[in-house]
């Protein structure tokens, strides 16, 4: 599976809570071509770090999950996966939010254009490539 590398350069254009946490990230050509158009599906815990601290946040706690809605207009800065799946971006803010896999779940999903989508299904994935 690749690491979404491309998500580099990227902006957050939005947030979205129910029982799924989902980030939508954008970024143009300088001829003002979309580059990339895609979303972040989270299902399980995510760790996200920033001047307040760290904080465990979890997709269907509401109000709780309000830290998230900082990350709009901050552009990702670097991606990578570790181990079988674990994420973590940052932000040009120096925010970090990392989603580690989930044992029995499917923990995050990457789709859209100008990306190769990404699941990291129950248990987490191998075969990481950059």
């Amino acid at each position: 599976m690749k690491v979404p590398a491309e998500l580099v350069g990227a902006r957050v254009t939005r947030t979205a809570f129910d029982y799924q946490v989902r980030i939508s990230f954008a970024d143009h050509e300088r001829d003002g071509r979309i580059r990339l158009d895609g979303e972040l599906v989270i299902e399980t815990r995510i760790t996200v770090t920033d001047a307040v601290g760290t904080q465990v946040l979890l997709p269907g706690t509401g109000t709780a999950l309000a830290p998230l809605l900082g990350l709009v207009t901050k552009v990702v800065t670097e991606a990578e996966v570790t181990g079988l799946g674990t994420l973590s971006l940052c932000f040009d803010d120096g925010t970090r939010l990392g989603v580690d896999p989930d044992p029995d779940y499917e923990s995050w999903s990457l789709t859209g254009s100008g990306l190769e989508p990404v699941l990291v299904g129950p248990g987490g994935e191998t075969g990481w490539r950059h």
